[in-house]
C-alpha cells in the first residue's frame, strides 16, 4: 500500500462525510474562499497603499506603517483559516491532490507568500524606527509589496486551476 493510499484510508470517514454532505462541503469551501477574500483583500489593500506611498513624506509613511501593523492580526487569522480549510479540502480527496503537480505548485506559492510576508513584516518594523523617505529599506518594502501582490494572485490562480483540473 502506497503512502497516498494509507493516508486516504486513514481519512476515509472525512472523505465520506465531505462527499455526502453539501452543507459540510459548502462550509469548508466558504471558509477557504472567505478567508482568502478577507486576508488577501487586506493584504492587497496594504500593498497598494505601500506602492502609493513611494513619493509620500515621512508623516504619511509613519501613518501607513501604523495602519499596516494594525492589519497583521486579521491577515494572520485569515491565513490560519486558509490552512485549516485547505487541509480539510485536501483530505477530502487525498488521492487527487497529493499526486497533482498543480497542488504542489500552489503549496510552493503559498510558502513563498508566507516567507515574503515574514520579510515584509521585518522590514516594516525596521522602517517604523526611521520612516524617512531617505531610508533605503523603502525600496525593499516596495519590492515586498509587489511580490505580495504577485504571490496572492498566483496562488489564487493556482487554486482556480486546481479546482478545475
Amino acid at each position: 500500500m502506497s503512502i497516498v493510499e494509507t493516508i486516504a484510508a486513514a481519512v476515509k470517514p472525512w472523505n465520506v462525510l465531505y462527499s455526502h454532505s453539501k452543507f459540510v462541503e459548502g462550509s469548508v469551501q466558504f471558509v477557504h474562499v472567505g478567508s482568502l477574500l478577507l486576508g488577501g483583500g487586506f493584504a492587497v489593500a496594504m500593498d497598494r497603499a505601500v506602492l502609493r506611498a513611494r513619493t509620500a513624506d515621512a508623516d504619511v509613511r509613519r501613518y501607513l506603517l501604523r495602519d499596516i501593523a494594525a492589519v497583521h492580526r486579521p491577515v494572520v487569522a485569515a491565513l490560519a483559516m486558509m490552512v485549516v480549510s485547505g487541509a480539510a479540502l485536501m483530505l477530502a480527496d487525498v488521492e487527487t491532490f497529493l499526486v497533482s503537480p498543480v497542488y504542489w505548485s500552489k503549496m510552493a506559492l503559498f510558502v513563498l507568500l508566507l516567507a515574503n510576508g515574514y520579510l515584509v513584516t521585518r522590514t516594516e518594523r525596521s522602517l517604523a524606527a526611521d520612516p524617512s523617505p531617505s531610508n533605503p529599506l523603502w525600496g525593499r518594502f516596495t519590492a515586498g509589496a509587489v511580490a505580495s501582490l504577485t504571490l496572492w494572485l498566483a496562488t489564487t490562480l493556482a487554486g482556480v486551476v486546481l479546482t478545475n483540473s
